[in-house]
């Protein structure tokens, strides 16, 4: 559907994470890859979405003036926000326990900012979903962290892994999301380009 409309662009998709890749071969899109390491720092007084908007635009603007006419750049980032806190993706297995630690029985966020970015314009949109888990017993985890090893993850999980069959308890707002995408937007967004 979308890839005869869009047939005049080239959407580039400048991430490394194999589950958007999955995602944007499920949306039917013709699209490139294309990495840049990008050094993901942002300002100590952003809050929740800030973060994910101000990173997700970092990563694109790596490529400015580098866009053709018609080539549409994607970019994103996504953080799980809990206490007030961003919680990124952990740093080795003791800092992953520690944070599944915390997201048991409680509620958290999990924020995705999505950037296109073209040669003339830069648009930035971002989506909220709320998770609440079960209380996770330390063997749970523990048994999580061997056989999954969640390191590349943000909050140190992935839902659609074993840890998301047997600990979330409730979900409100896109799932996809949650993966590290929201789909539907990024959906609507295209394909309502040139209107």
């Amino acid at each position: 559907m979308l890839r005869h409309k869009l047939a005049q662009y080239s959407l580039i998709l400048a991430s490394g994470s194999p589950r958007r890749q999955q995602f944007f071969k499920d949306l039917d899109l013709d699209f490139e890859i294309r990495l840049k390491e990008v050094e993901e720092i942002y300002p100590p007084e952003l809050k929740a979405e800030a973060i994910t908007n101000y990173l997700a635009e970092l990563k694109a603007n790596a490529f400015e003036g580098e866009l053709n006419d018609n080539e549409i750049l994607i970019t994103s980032d996504t953080i799980v926000w809990h206490n007030n806190t961003a919680l990124g993706k952990p740093k080795d297995e003791q800092d992953a326990f520690a944070i599944l630690k915390s997201l048991s029985n409680a509620t958290h966020e999990v924020i995705t900012s999505v950037c296109f970015k073209t040669k003339e314009k830069t648009d930035t949109f971002f989506e909220v979903t709320k998770v609440t888990f079960n209380t996770l017993s330390d063997e749970a985890i523990q048994y999580y962290l061997d056989h999954y090893k969640p390191y590349d993850k943000a909050g140190a999980y992935g839902i659609q892994e074993w840890i998301g069959f047997v600990g979330v308890a409730k979900i409100e707002g896109s799932y996809t999301n949650v993966m590290g995408m929201p789909t539907d937007k990024v959906f609507d967004y295209l394909n309502n380009l040139d209107n």
